[in-house]
């Protein structure tokens, strides 16, 4: 509320402006970003508040907006009316979850004929409160499933710049980790490396849930086969029990593209390994060794085959297979 008050200006009247809305919390994708490791523990987001409106009807600068960035393939949850918002999937895509309160009106907007004078002024409305919960379904051509200690760290840093963490024990990746992997010039995919999954994953065991849910935007699965586990258990019988969970989290998985390959092939156990995984499944089984780089540019040219093949596929089908 202020009054125009100059020399040798009779009747001033009101001039007091109208206040600055509130900045906006905003979602956007960044495709630099892998995980949604950089906001865990961050509880609460605040944007900037809008500023008083002042005399000579100077209106009041709006808040600051805030921008949280999230990887590609994020969704986002309104918690308390259990209803998803959006699911941000490319590059720049953005959503306002929380609305900046709308600025107030100064003593100007109420001056009349008949009222010269107001001295009524209107305070800011406050800022939309939301409680949301994000949770990121990674976007790739390939994802990399196996027991634990398969060797999907190993070979996905060994075929592109990425740099998982890898150690001699199981469940060392506890986070699923990205890698572009390129052939020739203008030729690439994106490959994913799935944590290991254990017996009773679909039901959320090993945290499961947390792991599976990154398979169903993979156009690819590729399932690493251990030749001789640590654990002595049946390479055969690995296979089958991560199939199985695959097909009770969501039964449409088993029926996306596969290539089964043997990791470890310098292992004395390896040949073996491959010959009765042939036999039992009656499909096509590479070998590959991520230390000495035997059969990696096989395998990548087998999966650069079966992606040109799906892309060959209807846009139905395609839109099918990336919603899961």
């Amino acid at each position: 509320m202020s009054m125009r008050r100059e020399a040798h200006v009779p009747y001033g009247g009101p001039d007091g402006g109208d206040g600055g809305r509130g900045g906006h919390v905003i979602i956007q994708v960044d495709r630099n970003i892998g995980s949604l490791t950089n906001i865990v523990g961050h509880k609460f987001w605040y944007a900037d508040k809008g500023r008083p409106g002042q005399g000579a009807l100077k209106q009041g600068k709006k808040g600051d907006d805030i921008i949280i960035y999230v990887p590609p393939g994020t969704i986002i949850r309104d918690v308390e009316r259990g209803i998803e918002l959006r699911d941000l999937v490319e590059e720049g895509e953005s959503i306002i979850i929380a609305h900046g309160g709308q600025g107030g009106h100064g003593n100007k907007h109420f001056a009349t004929a008949t009222n010269r004078t107001p001295r009524e002024y209107e305070r800011g409305k406050p800022g939309e409160e939301r409680h949301i919960a994000l949770e990121l379904k990674l976007i790739a051509d390939v994802g990399l499933l196996g027991k634990p200690n398969a060797g999907k760290s190993t070979l996905l840093s060994r075929l592109s710049r990425a740099t998982p963490e890898i150690a001699d024990y199981p469940f060392t990746t506890k986070y699923p980790n990205l890698g572009m992997i390129r052939i020739g010039y203008d030729q690439q995919f994106v490959m994913a490396d799935i944590p290991g999954l254990i017996e009773g994953a679909h039901s959320g065991i090993g945290l499961g849930h947390e792991f599976l849910r990154h398979v169903q935007r993979t156009k690819v699965l590729v399932h690493l086969i251990e030749p001789a586990p640590l654990d002595q258990t049946d390479p055969i019988e690995n296979y089958r029990q991560i199939r199985e969970e695959l097909r009770l989290f969501d039964p449409t998985l088993v029926e996306r593209p596969e290539i089964i390959v043997v990791t470890k092939c310098e292992l004395p156990d390896a040949e073996a390994a491959l010959e009765l995984l042939q036999e039992d499944l009656g499909k096509e089984v590479l070998s590959i060794s991520a230390v000495t780089g035997k059969g990696l540019p096989q395998l990548i040219q087998r999966i650069w085959q079966v992606l040109e093949t799906l892309e060959q596929s209807t846009p139905q089908e395609e839109k099918a297979l990336e919603n899961g």
